[in-house]
């Protein structure tokens, strides 16, 4: 009885990891608390982007990679899943798509804000 009580405590808690909320946390910066990915990678939204709708493909997501959803992540409060051109999956804050910055090389770094004045940090 115990072994299968375990297994079922088990089963939950894999089920329950995969369909977890965005794995974001919040990192403090030159400017403050920014949203980070479990990472530390600080993340951006691109002022060219719509509601739901990412605006950033070919040179653009190289430079800004988007953030992408791993797994059966279901969105959860302020955070959407966008689906990109291709079929995959972006998460989302207050409905804007968010992304990293490839020259951001350490927890904390925030080099991409304001950059082309396209680019902000995600703020918690």
């Amino acid at each position: 009885m115990r072994t299968f009580a375990l297994a079922i405590a088990i089963s939950l808690a894999t089920t329950a990891s995969a369909f977890a909320a965005p794995p974001v946390k919040t990192v403090e910066s030159e400017k403050g608390p920014v949203l980070a990915a479990a990472n530390g990678m600080t993340l951006y939204t691109y002022k060219d982007d719509q509601k739901g709708v990412s605006a950033c493909y070919d040179q653009c997501a190289k430079n800004w990679p988007p953030f992408m959803v791993e797994g059966n992540a279901m969105a959860e409060g302020a955070y959407s899943i966008v689906e990109r051109k291709d079929g995959s999956k972006q998460w989302a804050k207050d409905g804007m798509p968010l992304y990293f910055w490839v020259k951001d090389k350490k927890m904390g770094d925030i080099t991409g804000d304001g950059v082309k004045g396209e680019w902000d940090v995600a703020r918690p």
